[in-house]
């Protein structure tokens, strides 16, 4: 099982899985389809199915395009909003593509319909794989667009901290640099968050993906995963881990930086796809 990390729009990624043996391949969240469509002929596989995390345009946006180039794509999910979509799973449904085996977990929070894939190969030494989309990031968690704290906590430390430690985790976006100078303001004395970050930033300088971690890595550095210890306690005011974690997120959205309001013109543009050329082409 190879794992093709494609950097796409101005900080996602999408996946492109392969199984070796067959030449078959999954995407995880297609968003967009010029670019997906030239790592498959790069690497002469087959593309087989879609597993989309979530309904979010810039995760989901390359289904229906995709749905028409290739007839009798599969495309996966749980949610409705989801488009093109053909299947849709639930909490531990299992998938196979080939000698791919995929575990579906439920993580509603960032949307109502999210959806991690995690992935392995029986008999196989590489460690699985965790398509975490906008629920986990390297560092740091989604925002609780559609959801709650509850259920957020639930998804971190019971769904997916259930899975063996070495899985390997490949999100949705690269923010790492980012959710990892918030972790340093939560905990200033965590050496593992200081040599993350400066690994980070190394890596941002050289323009290469801060994906994958692993889930052990996640627990030493990333605050969301860490809602029981002192340090973070303290900087949240909070004890209940729930409350720890939603005091953690409202923080971490008050961290980010402004942004400029963009004008009613450029708004227009993206709508009618004005700007489709240029995001492909990333």
């Amino acid at each position: 099982m190879k794992v093709k990390v494609i950097s796409v729009l101005e900080d996602n990624y999408m996946y492109l899985v392969i199984e070796e043996s067959t030449r078959h391949a999954v995407a995880v969240d297609a968003a967009v389809p010029k670019r997906l469509l030239e790592i498959i002929r790069k690497e002469d596989v087959v593309l087989k199915a879609i597993l989309t995390t979530h309904h979010h345009w810039d995760h989901a946006r390359g289904n229906e395009e995709l749905a028409q180039l290739l007839p009798g794509l599969q495309v996966f999910g749980a949610d409705e909003r989801i488009g093109a979509l053909t299947h849709r799973v639930s909490h531990g449904q299992e998938l196979s593509f080939g000698t791919i085996r995929v575990r579906c977990l439920f993580t509603p929070c960032h949307t109502s319909g999210h959806m991690c894939y995690f992935m392995w190969e029986d008999d196989s030494p590489d460690a699985p794989a965790l398509f975490s989309g906008d629920t986990l990031f390297v560092g740091g968690c989604g925002q609780f667009f559609e959801g709650t704290a509850e259920q957020m906590h639930t998804n971190l430390t019971q769904t997916l901290a259930a899975l063996p430690k070495d899985t390997k985790v490949f999100c949705g976006h690269e923010c790492t640099v980012r959710n990892l100078k918030f972790a340093l303001k939560v905990e200033p004395e965590n050496e593992a968050v200081k040599e993350k970050l400066a690994w980070a930033k190394q890596r941002d300088d050289e323009d290469l993906p801060t994906v994958p971690s692993t889930l052990q890595e996640e627990f030493l550095y990333n605050p969301f995963l860490r809602v029981t210890e002192e340090a973070v306690q303290r900087f949240t005011g909070r004890t209940d881990p729930v409350e720890v974690l939603r005091a953690l997120r409202s923080h971490r959205d008050n961290f980010k930086k402004p942004k400029e309001r963009p004008n009613p013109q450029a708004m227009l543009a993206f709508d009618w796809g004005l700007f489709g050329p240029f995001l492909e082409k990333k």
